[in-house]
């Protein structure tokens, strides 16, 4: 009996030295998996900005990137263009993993065969882009405009915008049209240059001083041209970091939702950041429609990857047109936008969002 219990003593004591030497296996090799996705991880990112009162602003104000980017060991660097004409040629070179831009910069994006895919829609935009006129100046309404000087970012969101209002007035051929970035729209502005201008928030708040709205987006968007402030990422990087792009998203939502749950808040985060009192811009940041990841991928803007949403019709239908405008030399097919958009990130991005409540 004695031999039995010493021999089950034995087996009992191998078997804990083997529970024991099975668990600090696993927990190294956990630790080790760890360490290895950190030092996988890329030491920085470069995202560029448009200087607006978005959902963008707000998180990096609010330092929300630090608690997905940085404090994995990730800069973040954010790099400020004027339009997306300058963002797409850093995309060309790789410089950038991330940028803003109107959804016409992101057409001529594909059309020019970059390496990059649509992961969001930061604001539809309403009367945060218009045509301004000055005050006194005798026009008062679009076909006033024939013979006028009106300058614009060309290729911009607020270009697609001004060459439809000029088209159905059927005065696209009898007016001169300059391309200005929005500084120099100011200047041009004040030096008597221009008599008209369409241009977006901040350097449209400058123009409004003297000046009038003839036309805005929103205006525009209820005759169904309408226009956004989207987001694309490098493919390459998104396919390589598939995570990061989905906690980039959710950066993004989060600054939303702190505008969403409270205008005001929002509006005073992202006045201090850019500079600007909190009356314009809560005023810029009311003039478009800030759209949960949720509404994201309802039919009328990403839908899913099972059902392509209509916002990819609509950049088809504004792509033809600028190809017909001689914006862009070819549109985009159908089947390459559906591609482009891609919702996946979004749908990534609302499941961590329900883990972290």
């Amino acid at each position: 009996m004695k031999k039995f219990e010493k021999l089950m003593v034995i087996i009992l004591l191998i078997g804990v030295i083997l529970f024991l030497s099975i668990g600090c296996n696993v927990t190294s090799n956990e630790k080790r998996r760890e360490k290895n996705q950190e030092s996988s991880l890329p030491k920085q990112i470069n995202i560029g900005i448009l200087r607006v009162p978005n959902d963008e602003t707000i998180a990096i104000s609010q330092k929300i990137f630090n608690k997905y980017f940085t404090d994995k060991g990730i800069q973040c660097n954010f790099i400020v263009f004027d339009s997306g004409v300058d963002a797409n040629k850093a995309f060309a070179s790789g410089s950038i993993d991330f940028a803003t831009m109107g959804d016409t910069n992101a057409i001529v994006a594909l059309s020019r065969g970059l390496d990059v895919e649509m992961i969001w829609i930061h604001e539809v935009l309403g009367d945060i882009e218009a045509l301004a006129v000055k005050e006194g100046s005798n026009i008062h309404k679009i076909e006033d405009l024939v013979g006028k000087k009106i300058a614009t970012p060309f290729s911009s969101t607020s270009h697609y915008s001004l060459l439809n209002a000029l088209k159905t007035a059927g005065i696209e051929d009898k007016v001169e049209l300059l391309d200005m970035e929005t500084t120099d729209i100011v200047a041009a502005w004040k030096r008597g240059d221009i008599q008209a201008a369409y241009t977006w928030q901040p350097s449209l708040g400058e123009l409004l001083k003297d000046g009038k709205v003839l036309i805005s987006s929103r205006d525009l968007a209820k005759q169904g041209y309408i226009t956004a402030n989207v987001g694309l990422v490098r493919k390459q990087f998104a396919q390589q970091y598939p995570d990061l792009v989905a906690s980039f998203i959710v950066c993004l939502a989060e600054g939303g939702n702190i505008y969403r749950e409270n205008p005001q808040k929002g509006a005073t985060i992202a006045a201090q950041e850019l500079e600007i009192s909190p009356k314009e811009a809560l005023e810029q940041m009311k003039g478009s429609l800030w759209l949960t990841p949720e509404e994201q991928l309802s039919k009328k803007y990403f839908g899913t990857e099972d059902s392509t949403g209509g916002f990819a019709r609509t950049m088809k239908d504004t792509a033809d047109f600028l190809e017909k405008q001689g914006a862009i030399q070819n549109s985009p097919t159908q089947e390459e936008f559906n591609h482009f958009l891609n919702s996946s990130y979004i749908q990534e991005a609302i499941q961590i969002l329900k883990a972290s409540k």
